[in-house]
């Protein structure tokens, strides 16, 4: 058993060839080796859910990045951590992100792990040695991340807004049925009631918050999907310069960190999903028919949701300065805007102190820059 925990290290430490370490792995008895390769995994992700990462995230990575049976293994990795908590001490979020990955411990005990798994996935050993040993490489490499959700055992309660949920009910139910409606018209207004209601319960907010509340700023990841992430990115961006957040890209872990107040993200979070939704309708409908090559067609998409994403932004904060003109008091609340914008900024470089500004985006095709300026129009917020 020391033997293969020894293998196992030193390929994931680059002492010997993969190939080599592979190899005596799959010729090793298998009572030795599938405990220590489940142990091994199951450390691996305990590590990184201790170091800041959420399920959800872990999983959108290793997706991204791995193959096969690798991201049902992270499934399985999360279940296999929860079993140690009592529900009470796992954060809301963390068991929501579970939850929706479907993570329950379906086998039995540790050390059969990887027999029930070639059954169970439909995978075979030899194959599935292989992704485990990759996978474990692939999660050494990762860094511990700033933890924004408690990890199980530290849960602490979601700070939020007192009413924020019933007003989030209504901003949900107005951008489901723009969503659901193929009329750009009925699209449009329940958008622009919804950015409405969004405006207007920020703008409060931050006035409550100014006469006495300990109200601070936060962050959230927001996960950016292949492909077009780049562009999908400066989507979250125009939305999120509109609603007073500040926003962070890393490419090379698919995910995006939102800084602000607490109705601020959940409107960012909230517009941003349905903005895509639409976009990808409206892109749909425009694209390239026929005989279209794929270069044409993804100069076509990607030129596309840059304009939209930069129309959508200008509509932003057309309906963000409409708001505020409309407030009781624009005055009074200049400088609480202003200093909030303060805190936000400081939030985000105590957490990123150093960042890159991205670049510009090339558009290739006029035809998508315009479709998707068209298509924003479409579904303008003011």
């Amino acid at each position: 058993m020391e033997t293969v925990r020894e293998t196992i290290g030193a390929v994931v430490g680059g002492r010997i060839g993969y190939e080599d370490g592979l190899d005596t792995l799959t010729v090793a008895p298998a009572a030795e080796v599938d405990p220590a390769l489940a142990a091994a995994l199951f450390d691996a992700t305990a590590r990184l859910w201790r170091g800041g990462w959420q399920p959800a995230e872990l999983h959108r990575l290793v997706t991204r990045r791995g193959s096969g049976v690798q991201p049902l293994l992270i499934t399985d990795a999360v279940a296999a951590y929860l079993r140690d908590f009592r529900p009470k001490t796992v954060d809301e979020r963390w068991r929501e992100q579970a939850g929706e990955l479907d993570a329950r411990p379906w086998w039995g005990d540790d050390a059969g792990y990887l027999r029930q798994v070639t059954t169970h996935r439909r995978v075979d050993r030899v194959t599935l040695i292989d992704a485990v040993l990759t996978l474990i490489t692939l999660l050494n490499e990762l860094p511990p991340i700033e933890i924004l959700v408690p990890p199980p055992g530290q849960a602490a309660p979601i700070r939020r807004a007192p009413g924020n949920d019933a007003k989030l009910e209504r901003v949900r139910a107005l951008l489901a049925k723009a969503e659901a409606t193929t009329f750009p018209a009925e699209a449009e207004a329940y958008t622009a009631k919804a950015q409405e209601l969004i405006s207007r319960h920020s703008l409060d907010e931050a006035m409550l918050a100014s006469e006495g509340g300990a109200v601070v700023p936060y962050a959230r990841r927001i996960g950016v999907d292949h492909p077009y992430e780049s562009e999908k990115a400066s989507l979250l961006t125009s939305v999120a310069r509109a609603n007073r957040c500040h926003v962070v890209w890393s490419p090379e872990f698919g995910f995006a960190t939102v800084f602000g107040f607490d109705a601020d993200i959940d409107a960012v979070d909230l517009l941003h999903t349905s903005l895509l939704v639409q976009a990808h309708r409206a892109m749909a409908r425009t694209e390239p028919r026929g005989k279209a090559g794929r270069a044409r067609l993804k100069s076509f998409r990607q030129s596309f949701l840059v304009g939209y994403a930069v129309r959508i932004g200008e509509r932003l904060a057309e309906a963000s300065r409409a708001a505020l003109d409309q407030a009781g008091d624009p005055a009074a609340l200049l400088p609480v805007l202003a200093s909030r914008d303060v805190q936000v900024r400081q939030a985000r470089d105590r957490s990123f102190p150093s960042t890159t500004r991205g670049r510009g985006f090339r558009v290739a095709s006029l035809e998508g820059w315009e479709s998707g300026r068209e298509a924003a129009d479409a579904a303008r917020l003011h």
